[in-house]
């Protein structure tokens, strides 16, 4: 009787499972931001106090706890920043409308019982090919580069977002919705609410051609190099470090990447030989440095695209802000779509047609309870834009994208690193 009693306390004053998550997280830790949550990264990127549990089970004083590249440490003190004011600024105007239930304008969650899954078949016979020796790969022709349409204007010249909405208008490979996919984005929820609100996958279909596109399907054969769990070393192989090369030969040979090319050399950030260039964008993205308390265990382009999965503080997923991982996880059976997060300004419900989403899902088993993404958009795309925001930017991008106001995400590790980059919905 006591038990009972004990847990209907917990359920009508909101205790027992269903606060893990809420304002008060698993460890007690202080609450969170949006931009935290979105990342994934309010443990080991948390600035607050409180002691981090090390690799070996021994708690260890935040200060203790940094990032190790080439024998040498790097202080996280600014990393530890990474995504900690987004959570809490929707958090408190979801909270606001929780004290507005009369006028929420329909905006109600009533748990779904999710049907059986239909799992996506994905088509990857060519991708092997791309293992093979660099004497024997075969990338697409080069986009001609004559004419105005690649060198940066004096306008985009002189701001950020001008420059990135020109990537935007660049990016040729960008997916049409309803003709190259379709997505469902079931219901909504509040950030901390664990009901799950999708009653089958994010994706219905995505085209087979898709995967036929030379920097999609390079960029897909990339996504198997890493283990998903944070603080293990990553043993990348010479098959592997093909894979990464092949990649970035592929994508620099699109319109983006191009025009990323010649805005960094005008701005004096790279080299003009495009090999150079080439191998710059390589060494950013792939070299790999320290995360979770062990050097070599993560990469700019794991983190970002792939996704982690952190073991500090309770399992939790870090990164995964790419549209092809979630949909080729959802193929696998791994991902579980659980609905989109209610936008941050009423009446912007995103649809089908929707390219700028924020949603909830599980991985493996583990919640990201938000996470945004950009759908559709290429993986030349994407690499050119986070680039971009990183050398010509700040923490903070307000930039626009077609017809998407986006703040644009970038957290550094040291000088020369990407921690970690992704968009989010401006309301």
């Amino acid at each position: 009787m006591e038990g009972l009693i004990k847990g209907l306390a917990d359920v009508a004053f909101g205790g027992g499972d269903e606060r893990r998550g809420g304002d008060d997280d698993r460890d007690e830790r202080p609450r969170s931001t949006w931009a935290n949550l979105v990342s994934g990264e309010d443990d080991d990127q948390n600035r607050a106090g409180g002691s981090v549990p090390s690799p070996h089970g021994r708690r260890q004083n935040p200060e203790e706890n940094q990032w190790e590249k080439k024998g040498e440490k790097m202080s996280t003190r600014h990393s530890n920043k990474e995504e900690n004011e987004y959570a809490g600024q929707v958090t408190e105007q979801q909270d606001s409308s929780e004290n507005q239930k009369e006028d929420n304008d329909g905006w109600e969650t009533v748990g779904k019982k999710k049907p059986a899954r239909q799992s996506h078949k994905v088509k990857k016979e060519q991708w092997q090919g791309y293992k093979c020796p660099a004497s024997e790969q075969q990338y697409s022709d080069d986009v001609e580069t004559h004419g105005g349409d690649l060198e940066p204007s004096q306008l985009e010249l002189s701001g950020l977002s001008e420059a990135c909405n020109k990537l935007w208008e660049l990016d040729s490979n960008r997916l049409v919705p309803g003709n190259d996919y379709q997505i469902d984005c079931g219901d909504g929820k509040r950030v901390h609410e664990r009901s799950d609100m999708a009653e089958g996958l994010l994706f219905s279909w995505v085209s087979d051609e898709v995967f036929r596109k030379p920097t999609f399907a390079r960029f897909c054969s990339l996504l198997d190099n890493y283990n998903p769990h944070e603080g293990y070393k990553e043993v990348v192989t010479q098959e592997e470090r093909q894979e990464q090369a092949a990649f970035i030969e592929e994508i620099s040979r699109t319109a983006v990447i191009k025009y990323l090319h010649k805005y960094l050399v005008i701005k004096d950030v790279t080299p003009g030989s495009y090999q150079e260039f080439k191998r710059m964008l390589t060494s950013l993205w792939f070299d790999l440095y320290g995360r979770g308390g062990t050097s070599g265990s993560s990469s700019a382009f794991e983190h970002v695209f792939v996704g982690e999965i952190k073991q500090c503080g309770g399992e939790q997923v870090s990164g995964f802000h790419n549209w092809l991982q979630f949909y080729l996880e959802e193929a696998k059976g791994t991902v579980d779509y659980q609905g989109y997060i209610f936008p941050r300004r009423r009446g912007e419900i995103p649809d089908s047609e929707t390219q700028l989403l924020t949603i909830q899902f599980e991985w493996n088993g583990v919640l990201k309870s938000v996470s945004s993404t950009l759908v559709g958009v290429s993986p030349e795309f994407e690499l050119a834009l986070y680039t971009m925001c990183f050398f010509m930017g700040r923490e903070d991008n307000h930039i626009q994208l077609g017809p998407y106001s986006v703040n644009v995400k970038c957290y550094r590790l040291g000088n020369n690193r990407i921690g970690s980059a992704f968009p989010i919905a401006e309301s």
